[in-house]
């Protein structure tokens, strides 16, 4: 398991400093000079100079990316050229509402979809599988901003359960900052629900096919009792692999929804500092999210070695 772990580390932190390459040269090669943007099209050429030189912008990008690199490993991500304040904190501080966010709807995810995939699995060709999959099938087709528009006509605007929109913060309390990110916790969950429901039901029905099963009903077991004991254990590992590829996607995918429910999350941040040409805020929050989405898999790959002891010799 030690040699196992070694490789995957060695692995997540070569991906790492690839990606940090990657974006930041990528975004520095975007046409647009941010010290131009904001100074507007009548702004002087030494106005402009000297604040590419406040910026640190006039220096080579090999040494601005070297700067940029080795503050990020000290938790030092520079600081904002539009607000003037340090991109840690901004990006700390919404943080902690696309974090739990994200952790909100794929809790809500998992818990819909697996006893769904496995329901629908133990009554293959049966009412219940049709139902199942039918709803699935209308989950993923349904795009998830169309979606959050619904929630938030029924249940904020007719109802008036929850607000249309925006974040009361933890300082309110857990149940009411939770309370304002139930829609669109819902909004990213659904959809992710019905990919995963269907992924349990295909792993699910390719492990009854295998001789292990079998050999559990010729031994007196029936399908529901060799599917909880047998099946669903072997069956975890593709539904894994789903579960951390959503969780990456509802930290670093969820820009519409926010912009839907006006939440001050990672992904309008970004929007707002592209909009503003923030290098630095878009290279830092963009990276951050890459190391999410990398460590998320990381970890995964440490879960397929527990849940199956035979991947450790072929790490």
């Amino acid at each position: 398991m030690g040699r196992y772990f070694a490789k995957r580390l060695l692995s997540l932190i070569v991906s790492l400093v690839i990606a940090s390459w990657v974006i930041f040269f990528v975004i520095e090669i975007a046409p647009g000079d941010p010290a131009s943007f904001m100074l507007g099209i009548n702004a002087q050429p030494d106005t402009v100079a000297a604040l590419r030189s406040e910026l640190g912008l006039d220096e080579g990008k090999f040494s601005r990316y070297i700067s940029w690199f080795t503050g990020m490993l000290q938790g030092d991500f520079g600081t904002s050229y539009t607000y003037r304040t340090p991109v840690a904190q901004m990006v700390a501080d919404r943080l902690w509402v696309s974090l739990p966010l994200a952790i909100y709807a794929l809790t809500l995810s998992t818990l819909i979809a697996l006893p769904a995939g496995i329901y629908a699995a133990s009554r293959r060709g049966k009412t219940g599988d049709i139902a199942v999959m039918g709803a699935t099938q209308l989950g993923v087709a349904v795009p998830n901003f169309w979606f959050a528009m619904m929630l938030v006509l029924v249940f904020a605007i007719n109802l008036r359960w929850f607000s249309a929109g925006g974040f009361v913060g933890w300082d309110a309390g857990p149940l009411a900052a939770l309370h304002s990110l139930t829609l669109p916790a819902i909004a990213l969950a659904l959809p992710q629900a019905a990919i995963l429901a269907r992924v349990m039901r295909s792993a699910l029905l390719d492990i009854l096919g295998e001789d292990f099963i079998r050999t559990a009903r010729a031994k007196g077991l029936s399908q529901r009792q060799a599917l909880w004991r047998h099946g669903l254990r072997n069956a975890l590992i593709p539904v894994l692999t789903i579960i951390g590829l959503q969780f990456s996607f509802l930290l670093a995918g969820a820009i519409i929804i926010e912009q839907v429910f006006y939440l001050p999350g990672l992904g309008r941040l970004v929007f707002q500092a592209i909009s503003a040409r923030d290098l630095i805020v878009v290279e830092s929050v963009v990276m951050l999210l890459v190391f999410a989405v990398i460590l998320v898999n990381f970890l995964v790959d440490l879960t397929y070695a527990l849940v199956d002891p035979r991947l450790r010799g072929r790490g």
